[in-house]
């Protein structure tokens, strides 16, 4: 099921859905880009026009950020789980270790990149890399990134390039890559290799990763997450008023 949440359309499925979506996709290769949707995103969309268009252009929205689930639930909307990035990310690529499909990893510096696809490896010893490309090539280089993916007949692609430069690439370039299952994967690299800690699981329980973030750089992502957070608090409290005055609403449908 598919919602409008407030302006931004939220698919409403569980881990299990979301990966056998993404196997199909595989299979019949058929494009599904996906995107997953936590509160910074969720924020930024908002004044961001490249990334709001790859947000609402992609074929499956899913819940990632605790924050979005519990917002989704005071609004009435039937979410029972959040679907994170980085555990999607190690179940596809389960998937892909069982079933011989073949991912494409694009982005990160070329040494976080191979101390990944090592990590994974060793963790998935029957997967068949369709290729690895760092994020550190030059603009007049991305018609040779594009190839590379495009001869590779991957059936996967993990990007992990910063916003916009992940959107931008997306937007110019998604159409022409001829892989099925597209999705960014953000710093989920780092955690592979090791170079970021993931937050403890109970952190991860309690919708807490943020704070765990601001405790690892309390200087560069403290003011981050008070901004942003205060900021979707208000989107909260206007899309409230405006459902008791009778106005916009959260509305469902099919999707």
């Amino acid at each position: 099921m598919r919602v409008d949440f407030l302006g931004c359309s939220v698919d409403i499925l569980t881990m299990a859905e979301t990966i056998e979506r993404a196997k199909v996709a595989m299979r019949d290769r058929r494009r599904v880009h996906h995107v997953a949707l936590n509160v910074a995103k969720f924020v930024n969309m908002r004044s961001d026009g490249v990334l709001r268009a790859d947000v609402m252009g992609s074929d499956l929205i899913g819940i990632d950020g605790m924050g979005i689930l519990w917002a989704l639930r005071l609004f009435g909307v039937p979410a029972t789980e959040r679907v994170t990035g980085i555990d999607l990310f190690s179940e596809i690529l389960n998937v892909c270790d069982k079933d011989g499909f073949r991912p494409f990893i694009l982005g990160a510096t070329p040494s976080v990149l191979q101390r990944a696809a090592d990590v994974i490896a060793a963790k998935f010893p029957s997967i068949q890399l369709a290729g690895l490309r760092d994020g550190y090539f030059r603009p007049e280089e991305e018609g040779e990134v594009v190839e590379q993916i495009i001869k590779s007949k991957a059936d996967c692609l993990f990007i992990a390039m910063p916003t916009p430069r992940k959107e931008r690439f997306l937007a110019a370039y998604r159409d022409h890559l001829g892989v099925p299952f597209i999705m960014g994967v953000g710093g989920s690299l780092d955690v592979i290799a090791g170079h970021v800690p993931r937050a403890p699981r109970n952190m991860q329980s309690m919708g807490l990763e943020w704070l765990y973030r601001v405790y690892q750089e309390p200087r560069r992502m403290w003011w981050r997450y008070v901004k942003t957070n205060t900021l979707f608090a208000g989107i909260l409290i206007r899309g409230m008023l405006n459902q008791y005055r009778g106005g916009a609403r959260v509305l469902s449908r099919l999707g």
